[in-house]
């Protein structure tokens, strides 16, 4: 068996960089785990070849006096959603199999630049559209923890693989919780940046104004590395933010000490699985006792999140996958006749049931009549809720609660109930809505599943968001 242990990020860049270890043995120990770990159906697709050959041209590179990059020869593993070369990208879409795309994501070339090697593509729910990979048109990821239940999702093999440590961190996409919910199903980290701050260039689009791209890793200092080399404006995403001036990766947890930590109401609702409720509370007596102001606060317009989220997310959903017609690229069906059989039998068979469902919710809250009871009161919660979140943080750094109401649920436990399935985003919607950074942090496990501490901090606040994930790592450990 391999070792299936890793040093972090940084410490493993470095042993490349002074060639105590090659870019070759990091990417063929990847490769090992990948297939020794096959079961849980983590990974849908392996780049072999490409990123042997970039391993070994890295390990070249610093024999010739080059520094490799600050992630020299780290492998990892992106979500099938991002464009990549060496691969299919799919989203786990029968829609997309066998698309092979032009161009990398601006994500995946910047990592790509400091060193970092793609060595898989993960599965995912098709086209992000889910909480738990059984949406995948592949196959169902396993929680590394108990496979019989589910890996959370839609990032949910990114997530099972750093649990899984098939590579030291991979990426995700967090449009509703898709990063945070996985991470805290598999009790590793998962970082949701403020909007913006990382470009979506390259990446199969699901809800544009609600989209985040963000690691997965096992430490928050990971994150941080990870973060700064992905962050800042990009001119093929105009929607993007300049990050800040001191890089992501130079934070250091500055203790509890003084902070004024607000827990939200809302997110501990009487109903909320005991357990889960009371690992929370003793979180914040630790907190406490290091130093920090705990207080309750109240959001009122939370108790609308989900459904202003569903109603928004959908609406853009139908917009955005309008341009799978069976015309361009990607599935078109071979036996229709007609243009109009093409669009109907090749959207029929190419897209699931839940991407369907969403497709025609979406629709019909901007159809005419509609959009004003729809989606026009959907934005203006939306905006309630914005200023809601700027007048608490007036008062508090930071906000904690759960990072989802439950541990892992089973395989097939929610799969015929979607209000059920939706559910689980209850607590992880707003910050994507507010366009807020959040973090989902292991601490702990409840019935011997891990469980997550969401920590979210105000808008372009990220050095500070990482900064105190870190003191709670601490007062964790």
């Amino acid at each position: 068996m391999t070792d299936t242990t890793w040093l972090s990020v940084s410490e493993l860049a470095q042993q490349v960089q002074t060639q105590s270890v090659s870019a070759t043995s990091l990417v063929e120990k990847s490769l090992r785990l990948i297939d020794e770990h096959s079961s849980y159906q983590a990974v849908i697709s392996i780049i072999k070849d490409r990123s042997l050959e970039r391993a070994k041209a890295i390990d070249t590179a610093i024999k010739q006096g080059e520094t490799g990059g600050r992630l020299a020869g780290v492998p990892f593993i992106a979500k099938d959603n991002f464009l990549t070369f060496g691969s299919e990208t799919t989203a786990a879409s029968n829609m997309l199999k066998g698309f092979r795309a032009p161009y990398q994501s601006t994500a995946i070339e910047r990592l790509e630049a400091e060193g970092a090697i793609c060595v898989a593509k993960a599965n995912m729910d098709a086209f992000a559209h889910g909480s738990s990979t059984e949406n995948s048109d592949w196959f169902t990821t396993k929680n590394p923890h108990d496979d019989t239940r589910v890996p959370g999702g839609s990032s949910g093999g990114s997530a099972a693989a750093v649990a899984l440590q098939l590579t030291p961190f991979a990426l995700g996409t967090d449009t509703g919780g898709s990063i945070r919910q996985p991470a805290a199903f598999c009790g590793v980290v998962g970082y949701k940046p403020t909007y913006g701050l990382v470009s979506r260039s390259g990446v199969v689009a699901m809800a544009s104004s609600t989209d985040v791209i963000g690691p997965i890793t096992s430490t928050v200092a990971d994150t941080g590395l990870i973060l700064s080399c992905m962050a800042g404006v990009d001119e093929r995403d105009g929607t993007t933010i300049p990050s800040d001036k001191d890089s992501y990766d130079t934070v250091k947890p500055a203790g509890l000490k003084g902070k004024r930590i607000g827990i939200i109401k809302e997110f501990m609702p009487e109903n909320l699985d005991a357990t889960i409720q009371q690992k929370i509370l003793d979180i914040a007596e630790s907190a406490k006792a290091q130093g920090a102001i705990v207080e309750e606060v109240s959001i009122p317009s939370l108790a609308y999140a989900l459904a202003c989220y569903y109603v928004i997310v959908s609406a853009e959903i139908s917009s955005n996958l309008a341009r799978y017609d069976g015309q361009r690229y990607g599935f078109s069906h071979p036996d229709a006749q007609t243009s109009e059989e093409s669009y109907v039998m090749t959207r029929s068979e190419g897209f699931g049931s839940e991407s369907k469902r969403r497709i025609m919710i979406g629709t019909y809250v901007l159809s005419s009549g509609y959009y004003d009871a729809y989606y026009k009161r959907a934005q203006q919660v939306r905006t309630m809720m914005i200023n809601e979140f700027e007048k608490v943080f007036q008062d508090y750094g930071v906000l904690i609660g759960p990072t989802a109401p439950t541990p892992a649920f089973k395989i097939g436990e929610n799969i015929a109930d979607p209000l059920q399935m939706y559910l689980t985003d209850i607590m992880t919607v707003a910050a994507n809505l507010v366009g807020i950074p959040a973090v989902s942090i292991p601490v702990g496990t409840v019935l011997d599943l891990p469980v997550g501490l969401q920590i979210m901090a105000p808008q372009r606040q990220d050095r500070l968001l990482l900064s105190v994930a870190q003191s709670f790592e601490e007062v964790l450990a």
